[in-house]
């Protein structure tokens, strides 16, 4: 995988990175660590400077945000529900567990994604409850 996100960022610059960030954030087990080590490692050995790529990574991660927090409002609740009674077990989801994520952001809303984006794996993740709970009303 190394060799692939390091060719992606060769060739495609700032875009990589930002593709690669936004997939990251889309697909949670691409790690967003092994992609910034190597980021910043290539602002030493090519044109790349670390402005770019903080930038580039921020692009990434936002859009990556975006996409799931629509797929989120696409999906509310009740059809989040049926997918999870399909594929729960492969994600180890249960219904309860919707319930649980639409009842947090209804009680502590914004702060809910705040907090939740310094945390692996639930930062990418915690877009899509975001979206189905309606936090427009908290914009």
């Amino acid at each position: 995988m190394e060799s692939w996100i390091t060719s992606v960022m060769e060739q495609f610059g700032y875009f990589g990175i930002a593709l690669l960030i936004l997939l990251e954030n889309v697909f949670p087990p691409i790690p967003s660590e092994v992609i910034l080590t190597f980021g910043g490692f290539m602002t030493t050995k090519s044109d790349l400077t670390v402005l770019g790529v903080v930038v580039a990574s921020t692009i990434g991660s936002v859009g990556g945000a975006v996409i799931l927090y629509w797929v989120g409002r696409i999906l509310n609740v009740e059809r989040i529900e049926r997918i999870i009674e399909k594929w729960g077990k492969y994600l180890r989801l249960t219904k309860e567990d919707v319930r649980k994520a639409d009842a947090w952001f209804d009680k502590y809303g914004p702060w809910t994604v705040f907090f939740c984006r310094f945390i692996p794996l639930i930062r990418s993740l915690i877009s899509v409850p975001a979206g189905m709970s309606g936090m427009n009303q908290w914009l």
